[in-house]
């Protein structure tokens, strides 16, 4: 059974930082891509960032504040969050998939961790 599981969340105030982490198991993913996405209140969930081996693939609104990273044979991904932003605020999931493509497109993941909140205050 597969399971992803993320920590690393909490609140912090504009400008500052935080760090997700997301440790996948029951499956290898070293080659696989693996993504986070977000959704915040009354909003639709949209893609953050993924990676796959060394490539990686932002969203515009996170591009350079944002950086995803992966180790453990590629069964963890991490993502720093830089320069924060209240409108960053929301939840957060890991995601991964069986598929080779790179992409943003949420529909293209099978696992799905249970997210961790992000709070950005002013």
């Amino acid at each position: 059974q597969v399971q992803l599981v993320e920590s690393g969340g909490g609140l912090v105030q504009a400008g500052g930082s935080l760090r997700l982490s997301c440790a996948a198991s029951g499956r290898t993913f070293s080659g696989n891509p693996m993504g986070w996405f977000r959704q915040a209140p009354g909003k639709e969930r949209e893609f953050v960032a993924a990676i796959k081996r060394y490539n990686t693939y932002y969203s515009n609104s996170v591009k350079g504040r944002f950086t995803i990273s992966r180790n453990d044979g590629g069964n963890t991904v991490h993502l720093q969050m830089n320069s924060l932003k209240p409108e960053d605020t929301a939840v957060y999931y890991c995601a991964a998939t069986r598929l080779d493509a790179l992409s943003g497109d949420e529909t293209m993941y099978d696992y799905w961790g249970q997210g961790t909140q992000v709070t950005v205050s002013a």
